[in-house]
């Protein structure tokens, strides 16, 4: 089993007490491949639709975007962990999931993605954390994830894990073991189920590049969903 774990900061905080956590059950069974963030990708996205017109690998960044998309393409379970900064995601993972907006679903999603597992795991001082998840959430569905399990919690007294009452670490302990051991129950040999929302988002997509197809304007997106046969019968939740 691999995992591949996109943390949105480099600092070893409360969130990162709470992934090494989750983990716990894993260790032991799991490959797991760990990123973070900006070390492991110091650039902004740009805008310069470059990926989107020419490709992914004309990209100023390609070289830290590849890396780390081998290791989501090659994971069973994929983590994105994160704090809430301004009641968001941290800069760094805002960058990161900028880079990869060539993989959403209108344009060129990756089928592997489609029968995945993700968790996202985030915390905040007061409010945040759900925008926060929400955030990440966002790019995990559209690049075809169904399955997505949520952590969040809010601290309200202190962001040092060391400082938290007793109280409060235990009950967090207690509800990320609690996820950790629904992760680690499943069977990752099969692929995740792809949920309706998901099938009617790529439905939508389809009818979208069959439009451009028909109008004779298709570009690099418009190839890549012929070359897989999604304008046709293929979808990319249907194992051959």
């Amino acid at each position: 089993m691999k995992i591949t774990i996109i943390n949105g900061t480099e600092k070893h905080g409360v969130t990162y007490k709470l992934k090494e956590q989750f983990l716990q059950p894993f260790k032991s069974i799991a490959e797991i491949t760990e990123y973070y963030l900006p070390k492991d990708c110091p650039s902004f996205c740009v805008g310069c639709t470059s990926c989107f017109m020419k490709g992914e690998n004309t990209c100023k960044d390609f070289s830290y975007i590849n890396a780390i998309e081998k290791s989501l393409l090659e994971a069973d379970l994929v983590v994105m962990t994160s704090p809430a900064y301004v009641m968001h995601t941290t800069g760094a993972m805002k960058a990161l999931l900028d880079h990869f907006g060539y993989r959403w679903m209108p344009h060129r999603p990756a089928p592997e993605m489609f029968g995945k597992r993700a968790v996202i795991i985030t915390q905040c001082l007061g409010a945040g954390a759900k925008s926060t998840a929400k955030d990440i959430k966002h790019s995990l569905s559209w690049w075809g994830i169904s399955k997505i399990g949520v952590f969040k919690s809010a601290l309200m007294n202190d962001i040092i894990w060391d400082k938290l009452s007793e109280k409060k670490r235990k009950r967090l302990t207690k509800n990320i073991n609690k996820l950790a051991r629904k992760f680690a129950k499943i069977n990752y040999a099969k692929p995740a189920r792809t949920k309706l929302i998901t099938k009617i988002k790529f439905k939508l997509c389809r009818f979208i590049q069959k439009k451009v197809q028909k109008s004779g304007m298709g570009g690099l997106d418009c190839k890549y969903w012929q070359e897989h046969g999604w304008l046709d019968k293929n979808r990319p939740w249907k194992r051959k």
